[in-house]
């Protein structure tokens, strides 16, 4: 009995390990000058802030993601982005289950205080976030997501709110 006692004592310690270093390395990131690959960031302070006229969009066509932070709270993530009509948009899935409400929290906190910062090739720009909820325009969106990237958001389903989609409007 003592030897199974010790053995499961090693063997939860050993587990704990990797459970420790993936803490750590998220708790880490949090300061840092944006998100890496797996965990989200702190605030976007590198690269020049853009300032002039509104930039021709069509260029993120070919980026697959972007830097996102929200002013409040300030945190970044990578997140997918579209062009559509000369604007940017950005989108979440899964908000109409409770698990996609609590592993995305910053469409929420997007609809309470939209302002944020998007990184991209190294330029920061300032943005207001604005949902659509519906309308016309969710067509030509959702047809630029779905040729961009392997997703299912159509506007029926951003309608139905289980997808929301923000426009990443300049801030006045």
């Amino acid at each position: 009995m003592d030897i199974v006692k010790k053995t499961l004592i090693v063997v939860t310690c050993l587990l704990l390990i990797p459970v420790a270093a993936v803490a750590t390395a998220a708790a880490k990131q949090r300061f840092a000058d944006g998100p890496n690959r797996v965990f989200s960031g702190g605030p976007l302070e590198s690269g020049d802030l853009h300032s002039g006229p509104e930039p021709d969009w069509r260029f993120v066509s070919d980026i697959p993601t972007i830097e996102m932070q929200l002013v409040d709270p300030p945190r970044s993530r990578r997140i997918w982005t579209a062009e559509f009509d000369g604007k940017i948009y950005v989108w979440s899935g899964y908000m109409s289950t409770a698990v996609g409400r609590l592993w995305k929290r910053w469409p929420v906190q997007a609809e309470r205080d939209g302002r944020a910062v998007i990184r991209i090739n190294g330029t920061r720009y300032e943005r207001q976030l604005v949902r659509i909820p519906s309308g016309d325009v969710l067509d030509g969106i959702t047809a630029a997501i779905s040729s961009k990237y392997p997703s299912q958001t159509t506007r029926a389903s951003v309608e139905a709110g289980e997808a929301w989609v923000f426009e990443a409007a300049p801030r006045r």
